[in-house]
């Protein structure tokens, strides 16, 4: 059965990082996931936690009774300038073995890249991919990669392409619901071409920003390259959860044991327990649908 998750992002600034695990199991949430966190894995940065201090949140997750769905490092490593690239396969290493101590075996990312050097980022992937898959397939470690907004390649499809291009089953694709327009709205396509490559989803409403002829959001100067989001609870947005859901009963990702489906709300930190409990409820229940 897919494991649901919280990811408790909203809580990084209020709760400290060994009480985390409490506040999730106190939102009737079993399992968390691990994101980018000032003492444990900061965004873009080499991690910030020694053996001890990893051993310390893995029994806060024990005490609590939560177990860590899957770790969410963010780091350069399609980068196209060759030095910060270096550090993010750095970084990365480092990553990999807190995540084998955490006992966890499933990693989701982004890409990382930039949009506007697409050729060169792509290349830097398969460069620190060629040194990294070694150490995840030593480790029995799953990668899920979310093709992020801004990044060099967003489109759903084109992401699958890039993955497959590695001729590895450890490597798959995360689904954020919430970035679906910048997919390419297609996401009964991805779904029947990803199959069981989609391991992971996060769950989260935003806005079609190209609604209106494209003047939904109006940013100025006119023309320029910003990507407009939003990560809101289901039913805020413009979503199709009935085909999102619907879509992945078809490809029976609700009955694996080895699917995450992770609350990924963002936009509403004033009220985050209350939106944390309904982001579960809801969950719950379409999955039951």
């Amino acid at each position: 059965m897919v494991k649901i998750a919280l990811d408790p992002t909203p809580f990084h600034h209020d709760v400290p990082l060994l009480e985390l695990p409490a506040k999730v199991a106190s939102l009737g949430y079993e399992h968390l996931q691990l994101t980018p966190h000032v003492d444990l894995l900061p965004f873009f940065r080499h991690p910030k936690a020694d053996d001890d201090l990893v051993d310390a949140f893995a029994r806060a997750c024990r005490d609590a009774g939560v177990g860590i769905a899957s770790v969410l490092p963010v780091l350069r490593w399609s980068g196209p300038d060759e030095e910060s690239r270096r550090a993010a396969v750095k970084q990365w290493k480092r990553v990999i073995d807190i995540t084998a101590r955490l006992g966890v075996d499933l990693i989701n990312t982004e890409f990382s890249g930039r949009p506007e050097r697409q050729e060169e980022s792509e290349r830097a992937f398969y460069w620190s991919m060629e040194e990294l898959l070694p150490l995840f397939e030593r480790e029995g470690i799953r990668v899920l990669i979310d093709p992020h907004p801004d990044d060099f390649v967003e489109d759903g499809l084109e992401a699958l392409r890039v993955i497959r291009g590695l001729n590895s089953p450890l490597v798959g694709m995360a689904f954020v619901a919430c970035h679906t327009f910048h997919y390419g709205d297609q996401t009964p396509a991805i779904l029947e071409a990803a199959g069981d490559r989609i391991g992971l989803v996060h769950i989260a409403d935003t806005f079609d920003h190209h609604r209106s002829h494209g003047l939904r959001y109006i940013t100025n100067p006119p023309g320029n390259a910003a990507r407009v989001h939003q990560h809101l609870p289901i039913g805020r947005g413009d979503v199709d959860f009935d085909e999102f859901f619907g879509g992945l009963r078809g490809l029976g990702f609700f009955d694996r044991d080895d699917t995450v489906a992770v609350s990924s709300v963002f936009a509403e930190d004033e009220d985050a327990d209350e939106v944390s409990r309904f982001q579960l409820a809801e969950i719950r229940r379409r999955i039951a649908d």
